[in-house]
This record gives structure tokens, C-alpha cells and sequence, in this order.
């Protein structure tokens, strides 16, 4: 679906605006900052057509219609759990580790050798926190991964993982990351950032890393020459300040270190889990949210649509709403999405099936590798 927005030019004609939305297209135009009052300003009066806009504008100004994603697999060593986030559709307590799934370093392995001779740039590596699967585990895990194919990316673990990992090892951030660097760790997702504001976190996910935590991970891995992903959980409990009040930390962060490759906002699903009662976002507010982030988060490059979280037709609208990478192939069958409900209950599409989504819209396919390193421009799609 191609969605005809207004250019910058006709937006800042409309006589009927409001002074105050009117500045931020003026701001939007000048590359200026918005502030966090103009951020939930965006929330309480932007309409979609608007902010859809202002968000075409700048991804047209900083990609010039290319769209990009990535030849993955993922990796998830278990979904047991010793944290209990009211959200979560996908862990299993240790207590109940029977229902779930632990897999071994070998059976990993294995994973990563069935992939051997295609042409995946990068495993993905990300599950629950097992009081078992400790630092040393998954050192061995990435080393033994490197030695086997030293030309895939790794990335690998939340902060949430690894604040868990340091300490029970009794180590320092910094000298826990150096660890895994050394193992052969090259960058971190983004996961378990959820809503860093206190007044959400509490709520929904009380007894993992705080915000302050979470942030200091991710400063540490930068400090190492480390790249990692941010995430915001939206469309449950948080309020439109709390969600530029995530937003505006991440933006302070990749201030100081521009270490973020890209800013992913996940949304929440309800199925099978403690906030089952909490209705999920609508399309509109999923296109607003993605609109939004693209004007106030200015020194992230990247927007991320996770498409098996979405389902591929929302993602593919996402482009027109300031979004500029699809994620990857995820050639698998990663459950943390289907198991609460996505769309995607086997996500895995090919290349070919990648490049038609965005060609379909009018936009350039290209493949990346992790840190964004042009592999292909599929310009001949659009012929």
C-alpha cells in the first residue's frame, strides 16, 4: 500500500494549523530539536497525515528511499526465565522449566552450522534468563560460534541478560563486556529497555535492570567499540510522557556516545500473558508511534519495523511513516512474537520476498550487514 503524504513544503502552507504544531514542521524543516513538551505535543495534537509527513521528510532526506534489512538467523538458548515481566507471553519460570526449552552449546552449534554455505551476515542470539546459563556458558557459545564461521556478525544478549550474567559472576559491567568482546561478541540488540520511567517499570517489570542499568550496559559496550540496538515497548500501561521521557534517554545516550545503530519500537501484544486485559494499539497509533520517533529522534540514523512483531503488511505501511529498515530474512522460527500473538506465527521470508515488500511501495531494497555497511542495492527491482 503506497501512501500519498503531503510534502514539507504543503504542510507548512496549511493555514488551519496550530501555531505550535506549525513550529515543529519549522523546526522539521530546519533540522532543529524538538523538545520533550514538543514530543508529547506530537502525541496529544499531531494528526497521522501530519506527523506522517514530517517523518517522510526527514527519511527521504537521510536515505533517499532506500529501505534496509539484513540476511539473519536467530539463536534462542531458552525461555525459561527467572524474571516474571507482566508482559511476557514467552518465558517460563525455573520452577516450571519443563514447559520450556533449554537448548546446549552443541545444539546451538548445530544451529549455526545449518546455515553453513548460505549467505546470512549475522545470528542473533537472545532468550531468557537462566539461573544455569551463566557468563562463562555463553562465552563459550560465541567463541566456539567465531571459531566455526569468524565472518558472521554475533550479536547476542539483552542488557536485561547481562546485568544478570555480571552479576552473578561478580564482575563489573565493563569487565563483563570486555569478557564477551574477547569471546568474540561484536554488538548487543536492544531488548528489555521496555519504558525506563519508574512509574511504568514498576509496574510491568519490577525485578529486572533498572533504566539507569539498562543505559550503563549499553554506554559500556560503546566505550568498547561496541554498536548496539534501542527498543521501547509501547501500547499498554505508559502514558505519552513516558514515552518521550524513554525516548529523550536514548537521545541524551547516543548524544554522549552514538553508539545506537537504530531505535526499534516494539508493540505490545496481549496474548497469553499477565496484561491480557490491556488492549493492544491500533494500526494508527502504531503508524503515529513510528512517525513520532522519526521526528524526535534525530541523531538515530535508523528506524526499525520489526516485522514479525507487526505482521508484514503494517510493516510495510511503516515506510511511509519515517521507518528505513525491515530488520532481516530471520530465516527461523523465533517465538517471542507468536507466542503473544503477532500476526507472524512462523516468521521467516526470503530475500526475494523482502525486496517486493519494499519495492511494492515505491522505496529501494537494500541488504546491510549489522553496522549498516551497504551489501546490495536491488535497484533493478524497481525497473
Amino acid at each position: 500500500m503506497i501512501v500519498n503524504q503531503l510534502s514539507l513544503s504543503e504542510v507548512l502552507k496549511q493555514s488551519h494549523l496550530d501555531k505550535n504544531l506549525l513550529r515543529i514542521a519549522e523546526k522539521v524543516q530546519n533540522q532543529e530539536r524538538l523538545t520533550e513538551e514538543e514530543g508529547v505535543l506530537l502525541f496529544e495534537k499531531g494528526e497521522l497525515g501530519f506527523v506522517g509527513a514530517l517523518a517522510n521528510h526527514i527519511a527521504e532526506r537521510l536515505h533517499h528511499g532506500k529501505v534496509y534489512f539484513n540476511r539473519n538467523f536467530h539463536i534462542e538458548p531458552t525461555n525459561v526465565c527467572v524474571f516474571t515481566c507482566n508482559f511476557c507471553s514467552y518465558s517460563r519460570l525455573y520452577k516450571h522449566r519443563d514447559e520450556g526449552w533449554e537448548l546446549s552449546i552443541e545444539q546451538m552449534l548445530d544451529i549455526v552450522r545449518k546455515y553453513d554455505g548460505q549467505p546470512v551476515t549475522e545470528v542473533h542470539i537472545v532468550g531468557g534468563v537462566h539461573p544455569k546459563m551463566n557468563l562463562e556458558f555463553f562465552c563459550e557459545l560465541v567463541s566456539k560460534i567465531r571459531a566455526h564461521r569468524p565472518e558472521l556478525h554475533i550479536k547476542g544478549f539483552t542488557a536485561v541478560e547481562l546485568d544478570y550474567m555480571f552479576r552473578k559472576a561478580k564482575l563489573t559491567v565493563e569487565e563483563g563486556m570486555q569478557k564477551l568482546k574477547d569471546a568474540g561478541l561484536q554488538s548487543m540488540p536492544g531488548g528489555g529497555a521496555e519504558i525506563f520511567h519508574p512509574d511504568v517499570r514498576n509496574e510491568i517489570c519490577a525485578d529486572k535492570v533498572d533504566a539507569d542499568g539498562w543505559l550503563l550496559i549499553h554506554e559500556t559496550a560503546h566505550k568498547l567499540g561496541m554498536h548496539t540496538n534501542a527498543t521501547m515497548l509501547y501500547g499498554h500501561i505508559e502514558k505519552y510522557e513516558h514515552r518521550v521521557d524513554h525516548m529523550s534517554r536514548l537521545r541524551q545516550l547516543q548524544d554522549k556516545t552514538g553508539g545506537f545503530n537504530c531505535f526499534i519500537p516494539l508493540k505490545f501484544r496481549n496474548k497469553d500473558n499477565d496484561m491480557s486485559n490491556v488492549p493492544e494499539a491500533s494500526v494508527i497509533e502504531d503508524m503515529k508511534l513510528y512517525a513520532i520517533s522519526r521526528i524526535f529522534m534525530d541523531n538515530f540514523r535508523n528506524l526499525k519495523a520489526y516485522w514479525p512483531m507487526l505482521g508484514r503488511q503494517s510493516a510495510q505501511l511503516t515506510l511511509s511513516f519515517g521507518v528505513n529498515d525491515l530488520d532481516g530474512t530471520i530465516d527461523d522460527t523465533t517465538k517471542i512474537y507468536s507466542m503473544a500473538g503477532s500476526e507472524e506465527q512462523t516468521p521467516s521470508m526470503s530475500t526475494e520476498d523482502l525486496c517486493d515488500l519494499i519495492t511494492a511501495v515505491g522505496k529501494i531494497p537494500v541488504e546491510r550487514d549489522t553496522v549498516y555497511n551497504e551489501i546490495k542495492v536491488y535497484k533493478e527491482e524497481l525497473a
